[in-house]
């Protein structure tokens, strides 16, 4: 193994901070390109889809679970995939193995759901066995997986609605899917992104300071006012990090 050169503690803080450069225009540039995914033209869904769920036939606007966006994610857990039937594909699962709390992304009024061709028996016993109780996870029963390109590979679906009205608004898929896991990975996928006011979206977008939203996962209250105490906390940071430029990293 071919090590880089051995250096003393300042000489490695340069590096680093020469290096910072490019990881914050990096940044920068994620940012930017989530910009133009919630400036993307909204495809409406005209079809009607029928998934199997827990407790009975779901609509895709059931899938939404009464929130306004809803990203659903294709897993492949079905006959033919390998590992089946004790397990899904392996790297479905460790996607899986990656998705956090779903509370954070309820906040935002947004719901994460999978699918997979696998009956509603086998899915729970998946997820009991997996640790994945807090994915909602619904069997495709139709061609929806066809219909939203991914029938043959995995992939993120992004929708939002206006009522009853169904739209797709993006698709995250093959190397794209690495990175899925995290709240804000879903939020900056979303037509709505993380609806924070550094954002660059565009007007009318719901949109409120950034941090103040966060909380326990065991203590969001829709509706309910920040934690005055959290507001200050979180208020010490932004302005300890804010960029020269006035922008929050």
């Amino acid at each position: 193994m071919n090590t880089p050169p051995i250096v003393s503690p300042r000489e490695w803080e340069a590096a680093r901070e020469q290096l910072l450069v490019k990881e914050k225009a990096q940044t920068r540039a994620r940012d930017a390109l989530a910009a133009e995914r919630r400036r993307m033209p909204w495809m409406a869904v005209e079809k009607s889809y029928v998934f199997d769920g827990p407790n009975g036939k779901m609509s895709l606007l059931d899938l939404f679970a009464g929130r306004r966006q809803l990203i659903v994610y294709r897993a492949f857990f079905e006959p033919g995939v390998h590992g089946w039937p004790e397990h899904a594909c392996i790297g479905c699962s460790l996607g899986a193995d990656q998705v956090s709390n779903p509370v954070h992304l309820n906040a935002r009024d947004t719901t994460l759901v999978y699918a997979s061709r696998a009956p509603q028996t086998d899915i729970a016993r998946l997820k009991a066995r997996m640790g994945w109780d807090r994915i909602p996870w619904v069997t495709i029963t139709d061609s929806f997986d066809a219909d939203f390109g991914v029938d043959e590979w995995h992939g993120h679906n992004a929708f939002i609605r206006d009522g009853d009205r169904i739209f797709r608004t993006y698709l995250i898929n093959t190397r794209g899917d690495e990175a899925m896991g995290t709240v804000w990975s879903y939020l900056d996928m979303t037509a709505l992104g993380r609806q924070e006011e550094w954002e660059d979206s565009p007007k009318g977008y719901p949109q409120e300071r950034p941090y103040k939203w966060w909380n326990w996962n065991d203590s969001y209250v829709p509706g309910a006012a920040p934690d005055p105490k959290w507001v200050a906390v979180s208020d010490a940071g932004e302005e300890a990090f804010r960029n020269k430029d006035g922008a929050t990293t």
